[in-house]
């Protein structure tokens, strides 16, 4: 009856996480968009249904919810499932989209491609879909398979096809992902928030760019507005011209009417010269009066409680970016590797020098519940708030279902891998079962991996924004 009733437990937050993906999908990455495919909304659901459940069964490890079978049996079930859509339903899926979205017909020419590449995708047909979608998987299981050769992930004991060797390539991939964005996000936090690094903008300087962005509109409308007289006069010639008969004034005429002709268009030749860069500072003077007002937003924010709260989490976040900075390199260096949860040797040091009497195994199930539980929270957060941002960067309304769907396997290896390096922010007795669960990985290398990539990451932003300050020029009142 308890293992009846855990399902149902199971089975009913795994409906709210899929709904809460379904909402998420419609009111923030398609809220500006009206065509989506069905099926695209739910592989993304289910991708974060499948993430959400297991920091749930995290948690639920932590707090003893669920007899143990039970947590086991859907440990198991939820990873295998989470490893089907990632390898399997996810690329297949992918893969169709893209070959569907080729144009079949006579009327592919839009991008004047060459004669045999036009009849080599004119012969394709509707029957060969379903075998170039198995073929491009094929594809994707070789160099997703080839991931896993250069890095010692496993032990030599496990066979080929084992949830290990699925496992450690999606941890490679994944925790590369979270590297990266954690190297990136720990330098443009402070970047962002902390005062000192914006750079003051006045209101006499943006409006002097909005009356040379006037100004450029006004010359552009103008060239046009005398294009268009030009092309007007012409058609009005060329159709005079036609309506004539054969006379002997005409023919007379002929000579001045073809240099008047001519003439024109030079004129509208010149014309046509002198726009396009007057477009190309047209753009270029509107990107800049963005950037300005958004400069001048940012400053304006600072002056406020709430930003002058974030100056000082910006100040925070410089430390800790320093501070993993320098232990990520002591770890690459030493080839060290942490064997004690933070919550535990803090607890521990706690009671041993400064003389606290604590229940170390109570306070750290609590603690470790909440430092979980934080984790988790934040990690889905930020994230989710990552994909929208470049979903909106990189989508279009052809391109935003295949945006979707790589996101959604970006989004699922990366929860898949956080899970895989939390098990160190847990004491050693709830670490067994993801250990148990995960199977015989190298656990060790996914951590180095984490310190290398993070560190670049780091490093290559601090380059990268110190680059783009430095070319930033000061913008005062005067």
């Amino acid at each position: 009856m308890l293992v009846v009733w855990d399902c149902v437990v199971m089975l009913l937050s795994q409906v709210l996480f899929f709904l809460l993906g379904w909402l998420f999908f419609m009111k923030q990455l398609f809220r500006d968009y009206e065509v989506h495919q069905r099926m695209v909304q739910i592989l993304f659901s289910i991708t974060f249904a499948l993430s959400c459940t297991m920091f749930e069964l995290i948690i639920f490890e932590i707090l003893g919810v669920l007899e143990p079978t039970s947590r086991f049996l859907h440990w198991k079930l939820g990873l295998y499932l989470i490893l089907f859509v990632l390898i399997v339903a996810l690329p297949i899926y992918v893969s169709y989209s893209v070959l569907t979205s080729v144009p079949f017909d006579k009327s592919f020419n839009v991008f004047y491609i060459s004669t045999f590449l036009h009849l080599m995708l004119f012969g394709i047909r509707r029957k060969w879909l379903l075998p170039l979608t198995f073929t491009s998987w094929m594809v994707f299981i070789y160099f997703f398979w080839k991931t896993g050769d250069p890095f010692p992930i496993l032990s030599a004991k496990h066979g080929i096809f084992t949830i290990e060797q699925a496992i450690s390539r999606v941890g490679v991939i994944g925790v590369t992902v979270m590297a990266v964005l954690s190297g990136f996000g720990a330098v443009n936090a402070p970047y962002c928030y902390m005062t000192i690094f914006m750079r003051p903008v006045g209101s006499v300087h943006i409006a002097q760019m909005e009356r040379k962005l006037m100004h450029t509109m006004e010359m552009i409308v103008a060239k046009k507005r005398r294009l268009c007289l030009l092309e007007k006069e012409i058609a009005h010639s060329a159709f005079t011209r036609g309506s004539d008969s054969q006379s002997g004034l005409f023919q007379r005429l002929w000579g001045s009417v073809s240099f008047s002709s001519n003439s024109l268009k030079d004129q509208i030749s010149s014309l046509n010269t002198e726009i396009v860069p007057l477009e190309e500072l047209s753009r270029y003077l509107f990107l800049e009066v963005v950037e300005l007002r958004n400069m001048k937003d940012r400053l304006d924010y600072s002056k406020t409680w709430q930003g002058q709260y974030f100056n000082v989490l910006g100040h925070f976040f410089s430390v800790y970016c320093m501070w993993k900075i320098f232990i990520s390199t002591v770890n690459i260096v030493f080839d060290r590797v942490g064997k004690v949860d933070p919550v535990t040797r803090s607890i521990e040091i706690a009671v041993k020098y400064m003389g606290f009497q604590l229940d170390v195994r109570f306070w750290s199930q609590h603690v470790s519940f909440l430092l979980v539980g934080v984790i988790a929270v934040t990690s889905i957060r930020g994230l989710l708030i990552t994909l929208t941002k470049f979903f909106y960067m990189l989508s279009s309304t052809k391109s935003s279902n295949l945006i979707v769907l790589l996101l959604a396997q970006i989004m699922g290896m990366y929860f898949v891998s956080s899970v895989l390096l939390m098990r160190m922010n847990m004491p050693h007795e709830y670490r067994s079962i993801i250990t148990e669960v995960l199977g015989d990985l190298q656990f060790n290398f996914y951590h180095r991996w984490f310190d290398v990539m993070f560190l670049i990451s780091a490093l290559v932003s601090i380059a990268f924004l110190w680059l783009a300050h430095k070319q930033t020029p000061i913008m005062s009142e005067s």
